[in-house]
């Protein structure tokens, strides 16, 4: 499992992150500090995003429909 696949199924199925999920991030060299930085981005990401859907938010106009920067 990558950093990407956790984010994933964290995102996904929160519900089904295990203690297997948390020790291959650690056999990546990640820290439990590391680790609980990541949780906490993902769900940042996840909430802050699920508040402007849930009001119906547009993005600024200088971001373009990929949620890039536009010039």
């Amino acid at each position: 499992m990558t950093m990407c696949n956790f984010a994933k199924k964290l995102t996904e199925t929160p519900s089904k992150v295990n203690e297997n999920d948390i020790q291959t991030l650690r056999d990546l060299d990640l820290t439990d500090k590391d680790i609980s930085q990541i949780v906490q981005i993902i769900g940042y990401f996840n909430y802050i995003n699920r508040v402007a859907d849930g009001l119906g938010l547009e993005p600024e106009n200088f971001i373009d429909k990929k949620g890039y920067k536009t010039k």
